[in-house]
């Protein structure tokens, strides 16, 4: 039995991809908190809509924190390591959460 050779992978242009796909998000999320803040100012300000907010940028940034590391980690290497389960899903979550509280304040 002859073992089968697998060829080196050339990644090509795909951590560059993923690297702009992860600025994207960024700025889409960014876009979500700058209009929540906005709708938590927009026609007074409420307790709720304060809270709403500052759990929008506290997850805001939690996500940015999570954004630029992995951005850091595809621009150091020409072979990344892959992103872990435990970082895709705390990144997903805040990403959802961001949405989910700007949408209750455009609501509200």
């Amino acid at each position: 039995m002859s073992e089968e050779v697998r060829p080196v992978r050339d990644p090509g242009l795909q951590p560059e991809r993923t690297r702009l796909a992860w600025r994207r998000t960024t700025l889409a999320s960014t876009v979500a908190a700058v209009l929540a803040v906005k709708a938590a100012l927009h026609g007074g300000v409420s307790v709720s809509g304060i809270v709403a907010c500052a759990l929008c940028c506290g997850l805001w940034l939690a996500f940015l924190w999570l954004a630029h590391r992995r951005i850091h980690a595809l621009s150091a290497t020409a072979s990344p390591a892959a992103l872990t389960p435990r970082h895709a899903t705390a990144a997903a979550l805040c990403a959802v959460a961001t949405a989910v509280c700007a949408a209750a304040l455009v609501v509200v």
